[in-house]
């Protein structure tokens, strides 16, 4: 499971897979053939708004293109057909959400590789060092786009209005045919130019099946229609295309969090306005009330309050202090902070998340894989019906051969995929997008589609049902001599206060008032500490160190066992002569846990705690979170049989853990869970699903947006395949024309693509 790269800010090489997935061998495939049927959608004329394109880190003689009319899986596999015959090429690296290419090759073969993409229908456009084109420069080309195909509409129109109206004459009937001609030319152009490149090639894609039923209709007649088929297609593209991209880039608003300057501390004690990405590491930041934290850090002066919901999806801000991470595109609230700079712009927590998404837009889930499939058998099946409609209909049926041409090009306007191929994507990347902003990061649509198959998930103890920290949960006096409790306890925090360790520092923190000076502080391994105050001994220290010194009483012993029976590390203060007080420390739950597990078993996923810790302490925090399968002190190993026997048992099972010391058990399962990603690498690298906080609860909210996308899938295939089949009934047996064709078929494409939408929506917290 360590042998991950999503979360990395840049492709360290060139590769000719999108699935950064973990290669579960008892798991789904995670094979992902580009060898897709080209059969989808995508064709449209003019695109939406690009995100800025990440240039960093390409390998060198990598060379990056932007593609503008890529816009999904189907048009990348057409690519890399149209690459297959050009030798001396040694990489492809596509990036859908950016509609970027990088490509490594010989010197030779990169003028051929580029005159093949392009005579395949696309424009490979250099990336320079600027990461997009000029904002102005895009709005004014989509305006235009635009334009051109509300003026085509307008001429289909009045094509079709000299039809409706039936104006006889030469000269209307050459006016009719030349306003059809003239909007199918400004709509159509860049439908041509791929459709027909597909089928020199032997391809079927929607650009043919298109190019063919336009052509077709025009040769026998149909001008109006055949304008009006392709003025709408080409507009319902451009809105399927921006519906799209709302899904596609949803993650990166995201990159407006961050600012783009920060205000650094120089070597002479000024502060200066800079450019964040200009930022180096170690450089002092400082940041106001108001204001965004431009890059991550570590707070080294200040007091505030930060709300991270951008990052973990917490709803409640987070005090900071010294020593505490920030991350970058978090709001700092109430007073200034200075931090110390720990990652560059492109490598902040944020940077990873978005990077993450976006390789995760590019996995194939299953269903999606199964649509593709389905499509490559579905298309080419209608458009040999279409033929033998057009070819034998009119020797067994009453019809004409026009009528006959005429329904079999209507049914291979039918036969276009398209909101059956995109019902599928943009449903995963609008649930991956949904996922991200409430603080869980999902790597991949495999893993999103599987976590509703979950039945029992394993949880670590440590930092996933308890705090993962030590504190304080009971102090009391034992000398019976009339001590002063404040002033025995403000011993116990004045030596606690000296040590490193964490049992001490929990005691220090827990315990308030007044510290004294501490002489001759002296550390008794594996038993406590030893100090001196106001010319007094005393030890802090454990149970043995206390029956060593013989200081040990029957009642103290029954005290002892009392906390030891409840999961507390207990540390007791002594002087020579008595034990003065019993501090018990423990791992306290956390308060979202109880609620997580409740959640778990509403949803019918068995809840199971694997820890190392001891058997009596695993039981109590068990009890109190609600868990009835409990099992301690387990080595990483018998974590690893755990998971296999729960499989065995219960069928799919997911492993909550850190990352680091249950990789093996989050390797078997068949999904990992990491807990408190943020700022975390190595839990960031190890798991298919990152918690960005410590809430348990993300969990069961995963698995409820898996189950959710997975109706919203089936809603759409449904829907799609509905439509479909309604009006392929109507072309054959009724008056079905080919305008009605691509209104049904785009208006499918845009119910579609509005239904999978709406897991942008994110879940109540």
């Amino acid at each position: 499971m360590t042998n991950q790269n999503a979360l990395k800010p840049v492709t360290p090489a060139l590769h000719d897979d999108h699935d950064h997935g973990h290669d579960h061998s008892h798991g789904p495939s995670h094979s992902h053939a580009h060898a897709h049927a080209e059969t989808a959608c995508c064709g449209n004329p003019v695109c939406g708004s690009s995100p800025a394109v990440d240039t960093t880190d390409i390998p060198k003689g990598a060379l990056l293109f932007r593609i503008p009319t890529m816009d999904c899986a189907v048009e990348e596999s057409e690519i890399r057909r149209a690459l297959e015959p050009v030798a001396g090429i040694q990489g492809l690296r596509f990036r859908l959400g950016e509609r970027t290419m990088a490509i490594t090759a010989d010197d030779g073969a990169l003028p051929q590789a580029l005159d093949a993409i392009r005579k395949a229908g696309f424009k490979p456009e250099p990336v320079g060092d600027t990461a997009a084109p000029a904002a102005p420069a895009r709005i004014a080309g989509m305006s235009a786009g635009l334009a051109r195909l509300v003026a085509a509409l307008v001429l289909a129109i009045a094509a079709e209005s000299i039809s409706f109206l039936a104006l006889d004459g030469k000269g209307f009937m050459v006016a009719e045919m030349a306003l059809a001609l003239a909007a199918i030319g400004l709509a159509g152009l860049d439908t041509y130019k791929k459709g027909f490149g597909a089928l020199v090639r032997g391809r079927l894609n929607i650009n043919a099946l298109m190019a063919v039923a336009v052509t077709g209709a025009f040769v026998i007649g149909q001008w109006p229609e055949a304008a009006m088929v392709m003025a709408l297609y080409a507009i319902a593209e451009l809105i399927e295309a921006r519906a799209v991209d709302r899904a596609r880039n949803a993650i990166q608003s995201l990159l407006a969090l961050a600012p783009e300057q920060a205000e650094v501390k120089q070597p002479d004690g000024s502060w200066q306005t800079m450019r964040a990405d200009a930022v180096v590491l170690d450089a002092v930041a400082r940041i106001r009330p108001g204001e965004r934290v431009p890059l991550d850090g570590v707070v080294t002066a200040g007091l505030s309050a930060i709300d991270q919901a951008p990052v973990t999806g917490e709803s409640i801000p987070v005090d900071k202090t010294v020593g505490d991470p920030v991350f970058a595109g978090t709001i700092n609230q109430t007073a200034a902070l200075e931090f110390r700079v720990t990652a560059v712009a492109a490598n902040t927590t944020l940077a990873r998340i978005i990077h993450a998404v976006e390789e995760a837009q590019g996995t194939r889930a299953p269903t999606q894989r199964f649509v593709d499939k389905f499509a490559s058998i579905y298309t080419p099946a209608v458009f040999v019906l279409a033929l033998a409609i057009a070819l034998f209909t009119p020797l067994f049926m009453d019809w004409t051969w026009l009528q006959a041409i005429y329904k079999a090009l209507v049914l291979l306007v039918i036969a276009c995929p398209c909101a059956l191929v995109i019902s599928t994507p943009v449903t995963v990347v609008s649930a991956l997008a949904s996922a991200a902003r409430r603080g869980i990061l999902i790597k991949g649509g495999t893993y999103l589609e599987e976590a509703r198959k979950l039945k029992a998930v394993a949880l670590d103890k440590t930092g996933t049902i308890t705090e993962g920290k030590p504190k304080l949960v009971e102090s009391s006096l034992l000398d019976a001599s009339g001590s002063n409790e404040a002033a025995v306890f403000a011993i116990a925090a004045s030596i606690a206060g000296r040590s490193d360790h964490p049992v001490s520092k929990a005691i220090a923190e827990g315990l308030k008032g007044e510290r004294e000076e501490v002489g001759d502080f002296t550390a008794l391994p594996g038993r406590g500490v030893q100090a001196v105050l106001s010319g007094q001994s005393y030890m802090l220290g454990n149970h043995r160190l206390i029956e060593e010194k013989g200081l040990c009483t029957p009642a103290l012993e029954a005290e002892l066992k009392r906390h030891e029976e409840a999961g507390r590390t207990v540390t007791l203060l002594a002087s020579s002569q008595a034990v003065l007080a019993l501090f018990a420390v423990a791992d306290t739950i956390k308060e979202s846990s109880q609620a997580a597990v409740a959640e778990l078993r509403a949803l019918g996923v068995v809840p199971v705690m694997l820890t190392g810790d001891n058997a009596a302490t695993a039981r109590t925090i068990g009890g109190h979170a609600g868990i009835e399968d409990v099992r301690g002190n387990l080595l990483p190993e018998e974590k690893l049989g755990a998971i296999k026997a729960m499989q065995a048992r219960y069928g799919a099972v997911a492993m909550t853990g850190d990352g680091i010391n249950d990789a093996p058990a989050l390797a078997q399962a068949d999904i990992g869970f990491a807990m408190g990603g943020a700022g975390t690498d190595t839990a960031m690298e190890a798991a298919d699903v990152v918690i960005m906080n410590d809430d348990l609860r993300r969990i069961p909210e995963t698995i409820r947006l898996s189950r959710r996308a997975h109706a919203v899938l089936w809603q759409n295939i449904t829907l799609a395949l509905g439509i479909k089949g309604v009006f392929f009934v109507l072309a054959v047996f009724g008056s079905a024309t080919m305008w009605m064709a691509v209104f049904a078929d785009m208006g499918a494409s845009l119910l579609v693509v509005a239904n999978g939408l709406r897991l942008m929506r994110s879940e109540k917290g």
